[in-house]
């Protein structure tokens, strides 16, 4: 049977050229980086040279800092939770401290400020529109005197949808506000420049640009202070103790340095075959609806609803046809409720129920494009005469 994986933004493939990276250093290099023996010492070239791959893929300067996560899920509870207990620390007068965010972060983001409102945090979730945007206007109005970290995500896990990151910046800065960004769909798919962008903060993770599972990073501006989310040793510079995950540094290094060179081919080859796929879609099978705005999106990322037809039945059904897809975020894969991103964005509960996406990489070919079209109006078909009883 065909395998043809369309699941990229979920779960995606390590390159060769991290994984090969990542064995030759396992057989030569073993030691502890923080050791002061030959062994650890021997680590420390391969280490600096992967770190400063990391640093190009989000333009990060010298003086800035890049700890190194477990991945973005880390990296985003680090940075709200870390500007909450110091904002918290500053207000002893009892003061609500105030956030703002958007209502189709990821879980990770979205929740973890949920959590801060347990704690006595103010926090406003700015609507987009019916496409997924936001715009500047929006957190212009929105700020407050007592506002003290505005996240934005950079492009939507679901619909990939870029946002304003930029202009958002730009505005928090003239009031002097904290800006966080959780990059993890756009790292590896789009350019990604921390210091144009003019964010405090940034978040991603190595497994979206196919570097290894269980390790991520966290850009951090120069300058700007963040609190330990784990205490304990001196690594990272007292700010993310633990020992190194070395392995998953070097595979992460070199699986940014590919993401960097194969730019052009995503807004250009990717996005050809994406919308070679939702061409044929939209003009081919009827009553099937694009989520998402149509131009300004990652090139890998299709967000499709086909009306009567359970998503998570034309998954089972891709799945036999050794197709992979999605209904959402990996995150919450297991829920069987509509996607909350797809019901922010206003569309109905019931179609938000028979959405699917479909997400390209590099690594997907024409053929695999031609293979999912030959066999989905059949599905297609299929389920909508299950579904009409017929």
């Amino acid at each position: 049977m065909k395998k043809v994986y369309l699941d990229n933004n979920a779960t995606t493939m390590v390159s060769p050229a991290a994984a090969k990276e990542m064995e030759r250093f396992n057989t030569i290099h073993y030691g502890n980086p923080s050791s002061l023996h030959n062994f650890g010492l021997d680590t420390r070239p391969e280490l600096r040279k992967a770190l400063d791959r990391i640093y190009r893929l989000v333009n990060a300067a010298d003086a800035d800092d890049v700890l190194i996560t477990s991945g973005a899920t880390e990296a985003n509870n680090h940075v709200i939770k870390s500007v909450f207990r110091a904002a918290a620390e500053r207000s002893r007068s009892g003061r609500k401290d105030h956030y703002i965010t958007t209502n189709i972060e990821h879980p990770t983001v979205y929740n973890t400020f949920q959590y801060l409102e347990k704690l006595g945090a103010a926090v406003d979730y700015l609507p987009c529109d019916r496409h997924g945007l936001l715009y500047p206007e929006q957190i212009q109005a929105a700020l407050r005197e007592n506002t003290v970290l505005v996240s934005v995500m950079a492009a939507n896990n679901e619909i990939g949808t870029i946002l304003p990151v930029k202009e958002i910046a730009a505005l928090c800065r003239e009031r002097g506000v904290l800006v966080h960004t959780d990059a993890t769909q756009a790292a590896g798919k789009i350019p990604v420049d921390a210091r144009d962008w003019g964010v405090d903060y940034l978040s991603f993770s190595a497994h979206k640009f196919h570097g290894p599972k269980g390790v991520g990073g966290l850009y951090v501006r120069q300058g700007r202070r963040l609190e330990p989310l784990f205490h304990g040793g001196e690594q990272m510079a007292n700010l993310r103790a633990g020992t190194l995950n070395v392995p998953g540094i070097i595979g992460m290094g070199a699986a940014a340095q590919e993401a960097l060179d194969f730019l052009d081919y995503e807004a250009t080859e990717v996005k050809r075959l994406r919308d070679k796929l939702e061409d044929f879609i939209l003009q081919h099978i009827p009553a099937a609806f694009l989520n998402g705005d149509r131009q300004n999106r990652t090139p890998n990322t299709l967000n499709i609803a086909f009306q009567d037809c359970e998503g998570e039945a034309l998954l089972w059904d891709l799945n036999e046809h050794g197709i992979a897809a999605s209904t959402g975020s990996a995150c919450a894969s297991e829920e069987l409720e509509s996607s909350r991103i797809l019901r922010a964005l206003g569309i109905d509960k019931a179609l938000s129920h028979m959405a699917v996406r479909f997400s390209l990489s590099r690594f997907t070919t024409e053929e695999e494009i031609d293979y999912v079209i030959s066999v989905l109006p059949g599905i297609i078909r299929r389920l909508r005469e299950i579904s009409s009883g017929r």
